[in-house]
């Protein structure tokens, strides 16, 4: 992706318009970036749930009116249908209303394989939200509908590795790649500091807690570290045509170390939710003290209030504290017992629920080590010794997923070089040279939104790229290459990673990454008849 690739306010005009699909937190946080930071059009939503569907349509779309025709759908299939049929209507010559340009995909992830595979044969341009699918079966599949069936790709295709486009990172992959500051890297440490009342949230209490239901959290939370190690020590640097420096093996090791019945404490014997336990008030897991007395009584109606109940927010508005807190407490006294189908339990997230009894099964501590080995350019690439190693040479990446914390998503990492050291820690950056001893710490710009300005970044280069290919000719190819940064082969392969990873972690072994790509990955590829590549 390069980072000079502006456009002017003239050829930024006639902006995309988008759908957004899904109205939850990540379909909202993009509305906002694309409202706040592109030319870009949220022009339509689909939303099963009518709270969020109008929720969003009239913070975004329609405003103090009512809806028009092909500005709000109930899901991605009312949309599918209303759009086929009006793709008939222009072909009939009738005038009809305007469709999209683009579709950001913000479900829950086991959603994302359908509709990928669905809205396909429409050669929108899509965004969506990670992780791309659950299984790698579904990683495939999606990758497998995208690919032209001849010629040249007629869509852009992102994915929501957010941390590639903030301005943090954009500036130390610089630093590392371009003007390479601390000579070759040797070996990366990165950490994702998940936060505790954070992970109890999502990965305990919320609707990450069960692989079986969703994915690893080594998927679902950090697929876009594994991919940040990618982009940093794998994908070649900007302008660059050589290939990948393939990782050689890897390893993991991890479990489910704290949010368990074994941990529980004594004094709340037999208690499930924690409205009515005894341990409540000692207890640092008690939602009563998260949700109601860290949030809610701070006037906080977003997240994650609003994960609980997206309509808090309307109802401290309209009705006042006491009535917002009356209906908080009776979603977190929600709870179910032996009794309860499985099916009922397992189908949305139990706020009030005790952490150790909530039926997680995610990791709450994971390592994963990534190891490449010299692999020098052949000599037909390249004639000199060094050409042939740069970038190429032995090193190492480890990544540890920890949910322990005090920093909630604040990533650290420590990167050594044959020249120097760099310290990250999503805010600065500071670089130590073994030859001056001394260190310069960089300061990059602290962008609003989430992920550092990741979002807003992403949104950004989407829209972009929409834009180059629809008002200035730009192929999809050179607009996927120069705005986007990130081909789909990448995808597939970030997060194939992560499932080698877990055939690591379970197995307890070591995966030589080739063998498991050609087994794992090239096989299925084979039975789409798809090129394998060196992906």
């Amino acid at each position: 992706m390069s980072t000079n690739s502006a456009l002017t306010t003239s050829e930024f005009l006639s902006g995309p318009r988008i759908l957004i699909i899904g109205a939850g937190s990540r379909g909202n946080a993009y509305a906002r970036a694309i409202k706040d930071s592109t030319n870009g059009v949220v022009a339509a939503v689909a939303e099963p749930v009518d709270f969020k569907r109008e929720a969003l349509g009239r913070k975004y779309i329609w405003a103090d009116t009512s809806p028009s025709e092909g500005q709000h759908f109930r899901d991605w299939k009312d949309f599918l249908y209303w759009e086929v049929d009006r793709r008939k209507s222009v072909e009939d010559g009738n005038n009809t209303v305007e469709g999209v340009d683009g579709v950001f995909v913000c479900t829950l992830d086991e959603s994302h394989a359908e509709i990928i595979t669905g809205l396909a044969p429409l050669n929108l341009h899509i965004l969506s939200e990670k992780p791309l699918a659950t299984t790698l079966q579904d990683c495939v599949d999606i990758y497998g509908s995208l690919l032209p069936k001849e010629g040249a790709p007629s869509s852009i295709f992102a994915i929501g590795h957010v941390l590639r486009y903030s301005p943090h990172n954009m500036l130390l992959r610089r630093l590392l790649l371009e003007d390479e500051v601390i000579g070759e890297t040797m070996s990366i440490e990165h950490t994702e500091p998940v936060g505790w009342w954070h992970f109890s949230h999502s990965y305990v209490r919320g609707n990450w807690r069960k692989e079986s239901k969703t994915a690893p959290s080594l998927l679902t939370k950090s697929c876009h570290d594994i991919d940040l190690l990618l982009w940093l020590l794998c994908s070649p640097p900007p302008g660059s045509d050589q290939p990948p420096h393939l990782p050689s093996f890897l390893t993991s090791t991890g479990s489910l170390v704290h949010f368990k019945r074994s941990r529980k404490p004594a004094l709340a014997a037999g208690s499930t939710n924690c409205l009515s336990c005894p341990a409540e008030r000692d207890c640092i897991y008690s939602a009563k003290q998260i949700y109601h007395e860290q949030h809610l009584m701070k006037g906080n109606t977003q997240w994650p209030i609003k994960i609980i109940d997206p309509e808090i927010e309307d109802c401290l508005n309209d009705s006042g504290l006491k009535a917002a807190e009356d209906r908080l407490f009776e979603r977190l006294r929600e709870d179910y017992d032996a009794k309860t189908p499985s099916e009922e339990v397992d189908s949305r997230p139990w706020f009030g629920r005790c952490v150790y009894e909530s039926g997680n099964d995610v990791c709450d501590n994971q390592m994963v080590t990534m190891t490449w080995e010299d692999d020098p350019l052949p000599t037909d690439q390249a004639s000199d010794v060094e050409t042939r190693h740069k970038g190429r040479g032995a090193k190492t990446a480890s990544f540890h997923m920890v949910a322990f914390t005090e920093k909630i998503c604040e990533r650290r990492s420590r990167i050594y070089g044959t020249k120097g050291e760099i310290e990250a820690d999503s805010k600065t950056i500071k670089v130590y040279d073994f030859a001056t001893k001394q260190t310069k710490t960089h300061h990059p710009h602290q962008a609003g939104g989430g992920h550092g300005g990741g979002d807003d970044g992403l949104a950004t280069q989407f829209v972009k790229a929409i834009v180059s290919v629809k008002n200035h000719g730009m192929t999809v190819e050179e607009a996927q290459r120069v705005h986007i940064g990130c081909s789909p082969e990448e995808i597939i392969r970030s997060h194939a990673m992560v499932f080698a990873a877990e055939d690591a972690r379970k197995g307890r072994r070591v995966v030589d990454w080739r063998d498991w790509w050609a087994e794992q990955v090239e096989a299925r590829l084979r039975k789409r008849s798809m090129p394998v590549g060196r992906v």
